[in-house]
């Protein structure tokens, strides 16, 4: 894995790292306080004194200022503030050659160097810092002691290790969040995308199962009356007066599926064996088709998505025998059996092969996958048995929920 980048600039404006960079400003006021203090405890009287107050004096304000500014003021994305930390490591270096008893001020200083630099100057910047303070150590009245020269590298160490090992589980847990945001961003555009395929697939449905089945009725019923005009004015203008009322309905409709409202038949809590009776004997008159409605057990609540879709199943099956089936007498059966709602919607015309669905003409065909797709997001299934000849039964099954 490669080394950690510095963390300066990325820290401006984190809270978490202002706290520590006050932390770290503290130790290293504090121990600069303590080492000053003993120098002026066990060298009264030396002529470099001026010098030693003078230059803690001055590292006691450059080293908060430093911080201060690389946390608040940082420098441009691509370039490093890196004077300040030079400026304290100059004037600390210059301290310990003169007193070394300040030495040990050099703990902070590595941490700072390590959240200022990159680990590749900063590794070689601690070593040269811990060479320094032994040298300082050795330098201390009392001779040389293995402790005072193994201590230091060992406290460089542990905290180069501890500092980088952090650096690392942040830099993975940052990969982490800008790969869990990326995720949520495209699940949340992928949901997007299904939304709007879903509304348009409503859409289709609702056209095809209500706008687009008036005005095949429409059609028919002005080509009746344009065929009666002249030998059956009365009987012309009951067509178009129909075609009026199927337009109104229409209008209706378009109105409240574009507002994803039920179906006009089950407005007002009307149940749905009687919209599916109405429709039947509409269907009688507007098209001549005679359709008859048979309900079969008990009638129980239904949700109005299953009402529903039921009722644009029927309506759509009774386009496609109207249409297509060249039938001459049509039946739709609701059945409650208990654990299911079944309705059948069965005909008597020309019938087809259910193998070649959705291929009887260019532009046609969706009547039966719409079907599908409504029954498919209520947990239902559809069932169509056809023989050419024979005749048609398509038969829509709901599951009813446990009482």
């Amino acid at each position: 894995m490669p080394l950690p980048r510095p963390a300066a600039g990325r820290d401006a404006g984190d809270p978490d790292a202002g706290r520590l960079a006050l932390l770290l400003d503290s130790a290293f006021l504090l121990l600069l306080a303590a080492a000053l203090s003993r120098y002026l405890t066990h060298h009264a009287g030396n002529p470099r004194i001026p010098w030693v107050i003078g230059l803690s004096a001055t590292l006691a304000v450059a080293q908060p200022a430093g911080s201060w500014l690389a946390h608040h003021c940082p420098p441009a994305p691509g370039r490093r503030r890196l004077w300040p930390l030079a400026l304290v490591v100059a004037l600390w270096v210059v301290l310990v050659l003169l007193a070394p008893s300040f030495a040990w001020c050099a703990v902070p200083l590595i941490y700072t160097a390590l959240r200022t630099l990159p680990a590749q100057a900063a590794i070689p910047l601690v070593a040269a810092l811990t060479l320094l303070v032994v040298i300082a150590e050795i330098r201390l009245p009392g001779g040389a002691d293995a402790t005072l020269v193994l201590l230091p590298p060992a406290v460089a160490a542990l905290a180069t290790g501890v500092f980088l090992f952090m650096a690392r589980q942040a830099a993975r847990q940052r990969a982490l969040i800008t790969d869990l945001v990326r995720a949520r961003r495209e699940l949340a555009a992928t949901e997007r995308r299904e939304g709007t395929l879903a509304e348009r697939e409503r859409l289709a449905m609702e056209i095809h199962d209500t706008l687009a089945q008036g005005l095949s009725s429409q059609q028919m019923l002005l080509q009746a009356a344009d065929r009666t005009w002249d030998s059956d004015p009365a009987t012309a203008r009951a067509h178009v007066r129909t075609a009026a009322e199927v337009a109104a309905r229409n209008l209706a409709e378009a109105r409240r599926f574009v507002h994803d409202l039920a179906p006009a038949e089950l407005a007002d809590g009307r149940p749905l064996d009687e919209a599916l009776r109405a429709l039947a004997g509409r269907e009688s008159a507007e098209s001549g088709l005679p359709v008859r409605f048979h309900l079969d057990g008990t009638p129980v609540p239904l949700p109005a998505a299953a009402q529903s879709a039921l009722l644009r199943i029927a309506q759509g099956a009774l386009a496609n025998v109207r249409e297509h089936a060249g039938a001459s007498a049509a039946a739709i059966t609701l059945s409650f059996l208990g654990d299911q709602a079944v309705l059948d919607i069965a005909d008597d015309g020309r019938g087809f092969d259910p193998r070649t669905e959705g291929s009887e003409g260019a532009g046609r065909g969706y009547g039966l996958p719409a079907m599908r797709a409504r029954l498919r997001q209520l947990g239902g299934t559809l069932t169509v048995e056809s023989t050419p000849g024979e005749g048609t039964v398509v038969s829509a099954a709901i599951p009813l929920e446990p009482r």
